[in-house]
């Protein structure tokens, strides 16, 4: 009889997972996470423990071993097939293996097999990775720890090949995790520290030392893993360019990548004020809203009321109401099919800006499953609109299974659009939201916790209209002797505020006091520019690790990315090369795995080995729909999540009432001026006689609306000026157009009205 006294399952299935630590130590702007996952049979049979959970898209897996009682086993890289057969191997002669997989389908999910855990006996997994910190646009470095692995929608005929190695996804709520949380982590930089926020509730930040550049923090205790851990740190001069050179291992060939030493180099390019205040006049804007039922879901565990689609369709009113005059945009929704409001994009004007909103407003989370490929093939079938560069903005709360099939179609694209790209709630796949932006040199924003959706997106839509960055070169100065290899890709892309990260190695003898320096030139808006770097390379002693691994895992990325671009054509052995740099740096990839074999003299497990599916959190997505998800093959077989029967209609949340500054918002006209109706006044909240009565007589009654609506937004919704600067821009450009004249008059007037004090200039006036 099975001991049931233990942790278990919605199944009744007692759970061998009994706790995870993590620690993180974040050194600037690169992360190295340990994970202690620690695991006790409480049962009265031999058990093999699955374990399917998510980790950062970027992330290098560069250590794995196991501890059971005194021995410890230190896992090996060896090529995926053949790790396998080896854990098939120990275990069926009654040995403890160990076995740790990347998915081929979407580098963020990992799957741990725990082989032939005894009755009674405990084990302790770890496992280390390193990950680079995404600069957020308030200039916020952001880690994430992801507790939640939302189903991954797998479209039919989407690739995966069979084989070994099924594993099933046993889903609970988070409530009902069966095992808890303990993480803590240490921030230092060169630079003071100045706060770090959470979306979890965190014990107070604790200074190291004087001149706070060294800090710990701790998870405050009773953290459910009903949300991923968010961590948001602030340096001071975050804007300095940096860079670390790390030495190559004794124990390497000198010549190989980790025999040598590598240098990382962190870029913030400063751009003029002048230019980036600018907005351009041009542009075909295509927004692809997903609409998967999963889209239904609160958008946070607070504001139970707004959903995630709820939130998308405010935010596309404020994206329409946005553009500039003359240019082109359309709108693409997709979930199991996809659709368009326009056939192809059309030119921005009243009557194509009222007919999207329409359709904007009846938008649901009611098309079933989260199939992107086909709208992003369709959208990339249409031919480009000369003189109108392309931005594609995509929102989805990230829930596919064939990621890699999508940035690769992206990657091909990239020289013909800019792709910018949102993760909206918890569980969203980082590798699908970061890859997007990367792979079409554009930027990506996650909304979780109780962020706001409209200021994010908003603030991405300034850089789209900001001009392109154009004609980026890098060039190495190095001494005689010393030779490079730049392990990353070409920058496609800068923007205001964003950070290029580029790994390099270099080759070769040079005197001990010798510098390099490295410069990237580009041009903006027609001004050539550069930024120059200077670097010692002496590398600091005991510099461990890291950025070699980082840079073999970028290389490693972009071997894989080409070999499945060459997939059925000579690829001239770059699996092999995939293979070989995986092995050599002890860094994941999607063709190797880590394997531990605990060859400890001692007899063989005896019995039959029984499965146990190590549960993770779900966000509300019904623990019925359990999804079977088969790492390697990566096949994810499910039904359309929350496909609705065809008799039974849609239950729709109940609305709540709507935010003042998106019913003003809402009776914006195109051309940025506002009508004076009944409607504005109310939005004001004053009546028309109000209105109409205060208006300075020679005043024409859209210029004094029009005003009016300008002063209430600088007025009542300063802490949200993100959300509204391009549209009260756009009003104050129609104004300025109007020639209108006593426009002091009319503002003072205004002013008095609403019981304000707002300046001309203020204003834009």
């Amino acid at each position: 009889m099975v001991n049931c006294c233990g942790l278990i399952t919605a199944n009744k299935d007692p759970v061998p997972l009994k706790s995870i630590e993590v620690e993180l130590e974040v050194r600037d702007h690169v992360a190295t996470v340990v994970s202690t996952l620690n695991y006790e049979n409480k049962e009265d049979k031999p058990l093999e423990a699955v374990f399917v959970f998510p980790l950062p898209g970027d992330a290098a897996v560069c250590h794995f071993s196991a501890q059971i009682g005194q021995t410890q086993i230190v896992a090996e890289v060896k090529e995926k097939q053949k790790a396998r057969e080896e854990y098939d191997d120990a275990l069926s002669s009654g040995q403890q293996a160990f076995l740790l997989e990347e998915s081929e389908q979407s580098p963020d999910i990992f799957s741990l097999s725990v082989g032939s855990l005894p009755p009674g006996e405990s084990a302790s997994i770890r496992l280390d990775y390193v990950t680079e910190l995404a600069v957020q646009a308030d200039d916020g470095l952001r880690f994430c720890l992801p507790a939640v692995l939302n189903p991954r929608y797998q479209p039919l005929g989407s690739g995966g090949s069979g084989g070994s190695g099924g594993v099933q996804v046993t889903s609970v709520p988070a409530s009902l995790v069966p095992y808890s949380l303990s993480f803590s982590a240490r921030v230092s930089s060169p630079r003071p520290i100045s706060k770090v926020e959470s979306s979890c509730s965190l014990d107070p930040l604790q200074y190291l030392n004087s001149d706070q550049t060294q800090a710990t923090i701790k998870l405050a205790a009773g953290h459910k893993f009903d949300r991923d851990v968010e961590l948001l740190i602030y340096y001071k001069d975050a804007h300095q360019p940096t860079a670390v050179v790390e030495a190559g291992q004794a124990s390497a060939e000198p010549g190989s990548l980790m025999g040598d030493p590598v240098v990382m180099v962190s870029l913030y390019p400063e751009f003029p004020q002048s230019v980036m205040s600018s907005v351009a006049s041009c542009g075909e804007f295509v927004f692809l809203l997903d609409r998967s039922g999963s889209m239904g879901c609160p958008i946070n565990n607070s504001k139970q009321q707004e959903t995630r689609i709820s939130s998308a369709r405010d935010t596309l009113l404020l994206l329409l109401k946005s553009l500039p005059m003359g240019c082109y945009f359309n709108i693409y929704s997709f979930g199991s099919s996809y659709e368009h409001i326009f056939p192809k994009s059309v030119e921005y004007s009243q009557q194509t800006m009222e007919e999207a909103l329409k359709k904007v407003g009846e938008m649901g989370a009611n098309l079933g499953g989260t199939e992107i490929l086909s709208p992003l093939q369709h959208i990339y079938s249409q031919s480009c609109i000369p003189s109108q560069p392309r931005q594609l903005f995509v929102f989805t709360d990230g829930e596919v299974g064939n990621t890699k099939q999508v940035l690769d179609l992206v990657k091909k694209n990239s020289g013909s659009h800019r792709c910018f790209s949102f993760g909206i709630g918890e569980g969203s796949s980082s590798a699908l939201i970061n890859g997007l932006a990367k792979e079409g040199g554009g930027h990506a924003q996650f909304i979780t916790g109780t962020d706001r959706m409209q200021p994010k997106v908003m603030q991405s839509l300034r850089f789209a209209l900001q001009p392109a960055v154009v004609d980026i070169s890098v060039t190495w100065d190095l001494p005689k002797g010393v030779s490079v290899t730049v392990l990353s890709p070409p920058i496609t892309a800068l923007f205001q505020g964003q950070r290029s990260l580029i790994y390099a190695q270099l080759t070769g003898q040079s005197p001990k006091a010798a510098e390099g320096c490295v410069t990237v030139k580009y041009s903006l808006a027609g001004h050539p520019s550069q930024n120059q770097l200077r670097f010692s390379l002496k590398p600091a002693e005991d510099t461990g690790s890291t950025v070699h691994r980082l840079g073999a895992r970028t290389l490693i990325r972009s071997l894989e990315m080409e070999e499945r671009e060459r997939r059925g054509q000579p690829d001239g052995g770059l699996k092999e090369k995939v293979v070989q740099l995986s092995v050599q740096s002890g860094v994941s990839s999607s063709f190797t795995a880590f394997i531990a074999v605990n060859k400890a003299d001692g007899e063989a497990i005896q019995g039959p080995l029984v499965r146990r599916n190590i549960p993770i959190a779900w966000m509300g997505v019904p623990p019925s729909k359990s999804r079977n998800l088969r790492m390697g093959a990566a096949i994810f077989k499910m039904d359309d999540e929350f496909e609705m029967a065809d008799d039974v209609p849609p239950v729709m949340p109940k609305q709540p009432p709507r935010d003042p500054l998106l019913q003003l918002v809402s009776l914006q006209q195109a051309s940025g001026c506002w009508l004076l109706d009944p409607a504005l006044s109310a939005a004001l909240g004053k009546t028309s006689e109000e209105v109409d009565k205060s208006k300075p007589a020679p005043v024409n009654s859209d210029v004094w609306a029009t005003v009016l609506a300008l002063i209430w937004l600088h007025g009542f919704k300063k802490d949200a000026k993100e959300e509204w600067e391009l549209l009260a821009m756009k009003a104050a450009s129609w104004l300025r157009s109007q020639n209108a004249p006593c426009l002091t008059e009319c503002v003072e007037a205004g002013n008095a009205l609403l019981g304000c004090s707002m300046q001309k200039d203020v204003l834009g006036l």
